[in-house]
This record gives C-alpha cells, sequence and structure tokens, in this order.
C-alpha cells in the first residue's frame, strides 16, 4: 500500500511529510523530488508568497545512498516565511505561531470569510481565533502532496507510467482541446523568457498559446478588481496497465479513489473522467469505447501485446467498472476561484455574529489553477502507485517488476 500523511501549518516551522509502502530498491534523490517542488511554485497568479519560499523536500529517513529501504519516507520542507516573512504585526512568524505560549499578544481573526474553511472549522473546533483553522486548511499543505506524489511518480517510472497535468480553463477562458501536448513547453519558466510567438503558454500551463495569453488577461482584469478566479485542470497519465482497481466494493474502485483524491485538493469543487458531463447528453452508441479487434492491436518488441485490448475511443477516460482499462487516464477537475480576495466579501463576526464590511484579508494568490496541475499530477500519481503495488506487491522494486512482467505477457485473449 502507498500512503503518505502531511503536517504543518501554513506559517509554522514547516511541513512534514511521511510516505510508506514504497520498496526497497528504487533509486530516490533529493535532487529529483525538487523538479515537482519547483513546479508546484511557479504559475502566473501566484501571490508573494512563492517570492519568499525556496521549497526543498529534505530526506530525513527511508532512503540509504540513493535507495529506499522499505521503510517509511520522512521529508521535511521548511516554511521560510516563519522566520523572514512579515505576519500580522509586521515582523516575523514565529512568535505568531509559537509552539510555546507566548507573552505577545496577537489580534485574533473573526471576520471570517465565505468560501474558506473558518465557519464550519472554527464551529466544529470551537476555536474563537480563525487562524486556527486557515493555517492547515491552507493550500499551503499542498507542497507536501507534491513531494509524496513526486516519490510515487518515481515508482511509476519503473513501469513506463508517466503522469502529466495542464490547465484548459481560467477564468472563463477555454482552450482548444488537444491530443498532442507538448508537456516539455509547458515546464518553460513563466517569468524569464517568452515562448518564440511572444506567448507566455508556461505562464499558466496551458498548451493552447491563444488562450494562454487571454488567461493572463483575465488574471490581470481579476487582480485589478480585487478579485480571483478559478479554472479547469486535466490530468493525463499513460502507461497504466489494464486491470488497476476492482470492480468488487465501492470503495475499492479506481474512480472512487481517484475521486476521493482529486476532490481532496483545495478548492476543487467537481471531478470527470473522460467525457464527462458532455456524456448525459448523448446516446450510448455515442458514448461507449468500442474494442478494437486483435488485428489491429500492436506488437511490443518482445513480441508481446503492446496495448492488449485497445479501444477505438476513451470517452471513459481510461476507466470501466473502477477499473483501468489500459487506455490513457484522463481525469478533469474544476477549481473553483481562491476564497481570500483582496476587496473581501462582507461577512459576519466570528466572536459576535455581527455584520462586518470586509471578510479577513492577509495575502492571497490571484489564482492557483496552474499550480493545481502539478498538485493534481501528485494526487493522481499517488492513487495509481497505490493501485500497483495493490496488483504486483513486492517488498522489493525488483520483486515488483517481475510480479508487473508476468502479468503484462498474460493479457492476450483469454482463449489463447
Amino acid at each position: 500500500m502507498f500512503r503518505f500523511l502531511t503536517a504543518g501549518e501554513s506559517h509554522g516551522k514547516g511541513l512534514t511529510v511521511i510516505v510508506e509502502g514504497v520498496p526497497a530498491g528504487l533509486r530516490l534523490t533529493e535532487e529529483y523530488i525538487a523538479r515537482d517542488m519547483a513546479r508546484r511554485q511557479v504559475g502566473y497568479g501566484r501571490g508573494g508568497r512563492m517570492q519568499i519560499e525556496r521549497d526543498h523536500a529534505e530526506i530525513l529517513s527511508g532512503v540509504r545512498h540513493g535507495l529506499t529501504m522499505g521503510s517509511p519516507i520522512a521529508m521535511w520542507i521548511e516554511n521560510r516565511d516563519w522566520s523572514t516573512g512579515k505576519g500580522p504585526d509586521g515582523v516575523p512568524w514565529i512568535d505568531e505561531m509559537s509552539i510555546e505560549p507566548s507573552d505577545v499578544e496577537f489580534e485574533p481573526i473573526t471576520a471570517l470569510r465565505p468560501g474558506h474553511a473558518d465557519t464550519p472549522g472554527a464551529a466544529k473546533y470551537g476555536q474563537t481565533d480563525a487562524r486556527n483553522i486557515l493555517e492547515r486548511s491552507s493550500a499551503r499543505e499542498s507542497a507536501a502532496r507534491v513531494a509524496a506524489g513526486s516519490v510515487a511518480r518515481r515508482f511509476l517510472e519503473e513501469f513506463g507510467v508517466e503522469v502529466h497535468g495542464h490547465v484548459t480553463n481560467i477564468g472563463g477562458v477555454h482552450a482548444k482541446p488537444s491530443h498532442a501536448i507538448d508537456w516539455a513547453a509547458l515546464e518553460q519558466p513563466p517569468y524569464h523568457r517568452e515562448r518564440p510567438d511572444g506567448s507566455r503558454m508556461a505562464a499558466v500551463r496551458c498548451a493552447d498559446p491563444d488562450a494562454a495569453a487571454r488567461m493572463i488577461q483575465a488574471i490581470d482584469a481579476a487582480r485589478e478588481a480585487g478579485d480571483s478566479v478559478g479554472g479547469i485542470i486535466e490530468v493525463i497519465a499513460t502507461g497504466a496497465p489494464i486491470g488497476l482497481g476492482t470492480h468488487i466494493q465501492w470503495d475499492r474502485k479506481l474512480t472512487t479513489r481517484l475521486a476521493a483524491a482529486v476532490m481532496s485538493m483545495n478548492a476543487v469543487k467537481a471531478v470527470e473522467f473522460g467525457a464527462g458531463f458532455a456524456q448525459a447528453d448523448l446516446r450510448g452508441s455515442k458514448v461507449h469505447d468500442v474494442i478494437k479487434p486483435i488485428q489491429d492491436w500492436e506488437r511490443s518488441p518482445d513480441g508481446g501485446w503492446l496495448r492488449p485490448w485497445p479501444r477505438r475511443t476513451n470517452n471513459s477516460g481510461g476507466l470501466e467498472g473502477g477499473m483501468t482499462t489500459g487506455e490513457p487516464l484522463v481525469v478533469r477537475a474544476m477549481v473553483k476561484p481562491i476564497a481570500t480576495l483582496m476587496n473581501g466579501l462582507e461577512t459576519v463576526d466570528l466572536a459576535t455574529g455581527e455584520f462586518v464590511t470586509k471578510a479577513h484579508f492577509e495575502r492571497s494568490d490571484i489564482t492557483f489553477v496552474p499550480t493545481c496541475a502539478v498538485i493534481g499530477e501528485a494526487m493522481v500519481a499517488a492513487v495509481l502507485a497505490d493501485a500497483m503495488l495493490e496488483k504486483f506487491g513486492g517488498d522489493h522494486i525488483e520483486e515488483t517488476i517481475r510480479n508487473w512482467r508476468a502479468y503484462m505477457a498474460g493479457l492476450g485473449p483469454q482463449g489463447e
């Protein structure tokens, strides 16, 4: 079982993540994880926090001489903002977020933010200061998720599984559908150079340069209005074998697990697979993915089937009956506009329930949809790593690979 737990607050000392279930013998380095950590930080519309942080996941346990040992992997991500940033009183957050009781007096946050975890969290946990809720509910926690997802990505690479994410919509600007995305182009540093045609495609992680330029305009307009914008991300995983997951129980279906993982991301309010909600308007004959006959199957270099039971279409998004079909896995998520607004909405006071003209504002992004594409990759990778280990097991990576190869060799027609 691949699983992870995170701990830490947005303005505390840092974030901790513990990853469990990784087989021994997997090559893993901090440098590998650093690439995904850096990808999470960039994107047009991000706020000042990303100018402070230099996210790095330090491996504290579970790896020796560059190889996993089979034991839990612990990682530490320092919050530079804790010691170098400016808290609400104009000084670093050291006293504000002190573990020990502090003699310094702080003004509690009581102007509740609609759309955030403030109100239900404060009510549930009996808090008089919404900071005790917002510190943990902050999207800052996603840095730990991306570190865990990077470990999952490294594991999946051993089996030829790739996971990529991109943006299809920001602020009502929709990208044209594309079936041949240049993933390398999306990794170009958004603040340091432009594409040859003058577009800033990488800035919003969108594969459509024209739409990317208009997305940037939508973000700029929201910034000028003191508002925020949401959007849609798409995560595509290729190389996953047919049969991951199961139809046997509701909670073991891969659709269940993927939907839960992606919905757990901050601000995500809807998830769809493949053609998604559009299928509701179509007849079944236009929806279901017809299986190609065996004469149209492709052989791998070793004589086996390159991709057994291939389909003519992929409206299901690579999932049927809670299991992978062998086609690309396609997951889409709707990310609502960020709830912390420069021009805060009217609200009420946590202590009195009385009307307040403007909800609390500290510091926020205008949008973090491009970042959500990277976080979405991490969550999908974590679920796929868990499903691979569930199917193929193995306490050492070589054992897992042997089990996978044996399974793949027997995936042809069952009467052979």
